[in-house]
């Protein structure tokens, strides 16, 4: 443990100038185990970089350290039954959220000075607005997973955590291979999600405090999104192509997955198979359905919770959306709770189109 929060798993020296960069378990670094949160991978070392790493350490980033995550990118709160608990560096004994809750925490404590993470349903987003940061989903892309240990390859996408919008748009950029100043503002559209999703009333006050400076916008239903409908089909795409992902090492050496990984992995691997296509089915319907270009809402219904309070199941049906989807999404600080806890709203835009969405947010009251 590096420090009281358990960010950290192994710290990495370098000797150049330029910014520090943090790298969940789950993304390969030359040389360190790419374990992904699971004991059974822990001594298997990564030959090569990542390819996002690799396009970060060619930008003239040092690669300082390697992130706890949830077991297996799989959860809400950075609880790892084989690393330990992640904690909120805003709080103490809270969580800062999962999976990526040891890039936001890192961040946040400035022991590093960005850091990438993934979101498959929302863990780069809900840690960021968790712990009062910025962070940026983009568009899926499977090149870009190139030594990413997978959840679901349909949902996966590689994230970045920072301090500032210009943070995440630089090292977002060098990932994606592309550049986003020559973006245009679009018109944003508000989700109005109506009794679908229950919100702590803190966070609903503070975002219709932040949506009240923007003048009177156009709403959204975003049908056929259907909130806890969707995120559980999200869920079952993740268990069922997480267990195909680690079908071997379950055989292997099954001890080396705690029981409950295990466990939602067989669940998957258990489902009827109609339940499994009417997920994918789901999924393709929303990637062609007809939704505004910049839809703005909430990041997570709640603030960061404590260990050992009821995980929300609701957590992220705000957030599923850009995954299942398949758009990008930038999470943003706008406030804080009376406990001094952060809380963060999202634009969500057109898929393939980053530049345009960093400008529409860019002309937010942010």
């Amino acid at each position: 443990m590096h420090s009281k929060i358990n960010a950290i798993l192994e710290s990495i020296p370098y000797s150049g100038s330029g910014p520090t960069l943090g790298v969940k378990a789950n993304i390969a670094v030359k040389g360190h185990a790419c374990h992904g949160g699971i004991k059974a991978y822990d001594s298997q070392m990564a030959e090569e970089d990542a390819l996002v790493v690799a396009r970060l350490r060619g930008a003239g980033f040092n690669v300082s350290a390697i992130l706890n995550m949830e077991e297996g990118a799989l959860g809400a709160q950075t609880d790892n039954p084989w690393f330990g608990k992640t904690y909120n560096p805003m709080k103490e004994g809270y969580t800062p959220g999962g999976s990526s809750g040891g890039s936001a925490a890192a961040v946040a404590a400035k022991e590093v000075d960005v850091a990438l993470g993934t979101d498959t349903m929302g863990s780069v987003r809900i840690p960021s607005s968790y712990c009062g940061l910025w962070g940026f989903k983009p568009s899926h892309s499977q090149n870009m997973l190139q030594g990413v240990m997978p959840l679901s390859p349909t949902l996966d996408t590689v994230g970045t955590h920072g301090h500032s919008l210009s943070d995440v748009v630089s090292v977002t950029e060098i990932i994606c291979g592309k550049t986003f100043s020559a973006g245009t503002a679009g018109e944003v559209t508000l989700l109005d999600w109506g009794q679908d999703v229950v919100c702590d009333e803190e966070v609903l006050s503070r975002y219709l405090e932040f949506t009240s400076q923007l003048g009177p916008l156009q709403t959204t239903k975003l049908s056929p999104y259907k909130y806890t409908q969707s995120r559980k089909a999200g869920l079952v795409l993740s268990e069922v192509e997480g267990y195909d992902f680690h079908r071997d090492m379950l055989a292997k050496n099954p001890e080396g997955f705690s029981k409950f990984f295990r466990g939602m992995l067989e669940y998957g691997h258990q489902l009827p198979k109609e339940k499994i296509e009417a997920a994918y089915q789901h999924v393709t319907a929303l990637r062609q359905a007809d939704f505004p270009d910049f839809i703005l809402m909430p990041t997570a219904p709640q603030t960061a919770f404590k260990f050992g309070s009821p995980v929300p199941s609701n957590q992220a049906d705000f957030t599923a959306f850009a995954n299942l989807a398949d758009r990008p999404a930038i999470q943003f600080p706008i406030g804080v709770s009376a406990e001094g806890l952060p809380i963060g709203a999202q634009l969500v835009g057109p898929r393939g189109r980053e530049a345009d969405l960093v400008a529409t947010v860019k002309a937010l009251p942010v």
